[in-house]
């Protein structure tokens, strides 16, 4: 398999600075604990796969400077790491994949994977799975209950020639994200496959409906 560089965008678990419509559920205490949580489940999935070296790991981060950002990803045990910087989440990623563009060619890094930390049920085999799929198609892409993804990962094929069509002409925060990427990929013949699709903890209800 072609190696990929992970990229994790993680948002800092302060107090009323994370997770605001599960707060207003659970209180901001505990929403800034379940933050926490799957932000550090999501680090360990991720670094058990780097230790077979398939994949490399940098973490995006939003919510602290870059100072605190550098003792942040310390205490995570990842090396490399960014700042989101500004913008909605297209020009998040989008500036991600800049970021990262020399880091790639010097490794060797020819495909690149996106995910959030809003996961509790991630495992490994999610990540070898987009891996995999990756040798065959250019898009993969994992569904999430709101309409969303949970994941997207993008082939050599699209970093190279193709970088805007993931990001553009999408209404983010919306329940069309899912199908405005799709769209954007409707009159080309890139190929893209569909991941299993799981449950993003953003409210109360999302924790609810895991029972």
């Amino acid at each position: 398999m072609d190696k990929a560089l992970l990229i994790i965008m993680a948002k800092w678990h302060g107090f009323g600075r994370c997770k605001t419509r599960l707060s207003k559920d659970i209180g901001k205490i505990n929403s800034a604990k379940i933050q926490n949580v799957m932000t550090k489940h999501t680090i360990s999935v991720a670094k058990s796969l780097q230790k077979t070296n398939v994949i490399d790991i940098s973490i995006a981060i939003s919510g602290l400077g870059k100072k605190n950002c550098y003792r942040w990803s310390k205490e995570l045990g990842i090396k490399k790491f960014n700042l989101q910087g500004k913008g909605c989440l297209g020009e998040k990623m989008k500036r991600q994949i800049i970021f990262n563009k020399k880091f790639c060619t010097k490794h060797k890094i020819k495909n690149i994977i996106f995910i959030g930390t809003d996961l509790p049920d991630l495992c490994h085999q999610d990540l070898l799975n987009t891996l995999r799929d990756l040798q065959q198609n250019d898009l993969i892409l994992g569904p999430s209950n709101d309409g969303g993804y949970w994941l997207i990962g993008l082939s050599k094929n699209i970093i190279s020639q193709h970088l805007n069509l993931p990001f553009i002409n999408i209404k983010w925060s919306t329940e069309n994200v899912l199908q405005n990427t799709i769209d954007n990929f409707s009159s080309t013949k890139l190929k893209y496959k569909f991941l299993e699709k799981k449950i993003d903890i953003d409210k109360i209800i999302d924790i609810e409906n895991r029972k």
